[in-house]
């Protein structure tokens, strides 16, 4: 699935090495999930793209934050998930995730593992999301009017 055009409008203020991970993080997903939709946000301080078989943010497996000096490849049901080593940062209810400055550094085999388990809780959560999904879409689901960027760009508005 080609991402929504926007998405590199979205993230065109980073740094070529933060575009270029954000890229590589989302081929990740979508080669190895390839039935998921991509529902991206232009937020205020980050721009961010949820993985989920539906286009219902709840159905969520795993979600990608964009940073000024990294990125954040995290699970939305981080907490719950048992598989693996890998040391999931956050204090939150539910979301976890780890930052990632590489892609030399992401841990692929581990991830994996965890998207996987990841899958199968949304699954187990909606069983509708079990049937294939034929046409999964890129998305845009809002985009904030007021933004923090690198650069000291602060509203970037018509970019």
């Amino acid at each position: 699935m080609k991402p929504n055009p926007e998405l590199k409008k979205f993230i065109k203020p980073y740094d070529e090495d933060i575009q270029k991970l954000t890229l590589e993080l989302r081929n990740f997903i979508i080669d190895l999930v390839p039935q998921t939709n991509e529902l991206i946000w232009d937020n205020y301080n980050a721009v961010a793209m949820a993985y989920s078989k539906s286009k219902k943010l709840k159905d969520a497996f795993c979600h990608i934050a964009v940073y000024t000096q990294h990125v954040n490849f995290g699970f939305n049901r981080g907490a719950e998930l048992t598989s693996g080593n890998l040391k999931l940062n956050g204090k939150g209810k539910l979301i976890r995730h780890i930052s990632i400055k590489k892609m030399k550094s992401f841990p692929k085999d581990e991830i994996k593992t965890l998207i996987w388990e990841a899958v199968g809780i949304s699954e187990h959560l909606n069983r509708n999301l079990k049937d294939k999904n034929k046409k999964p879409k890129s998305i845009v689901m809002s985009v904030s009017e007021k933004k923090i960027r690198p650069n000291g760009n602060q509203n970037l508005k018509g970019l």
